[in-house]
């Protein structure tokens, strides 16, 4: 049975960091992209950052690209979210998913699996 589960989600100010780390098991994680995804209050989930399976390739969207990284060490079968210069807008559930794509997936309908989901709240 495939898991993922995230952790690392908190309060924090406008301006700080958050390192958000998902754990899987059941599935061999080298062979998965993995991506993270968020949603925000009466807003549909949004893709967020992705990362192939070797972790040679990464991509982000427009609104955090340079401010967050994506990451993954794939003997500890974790996928990692740096975020730095943290926003308001950023507030939101942030979820990992593991998809069998190749290359990076961005669309949700591109992922098998999903992790429950950790809260990142940025104050003004």
């Amino acid at each position: 049975q495939v898991q993922l589960v995230e952790s690392g989600g908190g309060l924090v100010q406008a301006g700080g960091s958050l390192r958000l780390s998902c754990v899987a098991s059941g599935l061999t994680f080298n062979r998965y992209a993995m991506g993270w995804f968020r949603q925000a209050p009466g807003k549909e989930r949004e893709f967020v950052a992705a990362i192939k399976w070797t972790g040679g390739s990464t991509d982000y969207a427009d609104s955090v690209k340079g401010r967050f990284t994506i990451s993954r060490d794939n003997a500890k079968n974790t996928v990692y979210l740096q975020m730095n210069s943290l926003k308001p807008e950023d507030t939101a559930v942030y979820y990992c998913a593991a998809s069998q794509t190749y290359g990076l997936a961005y669309e949700e309908r591109r992922y098998n699996n999903w992790g429950q989901g950790t809260q990142v709240t940025v104050s003004s």
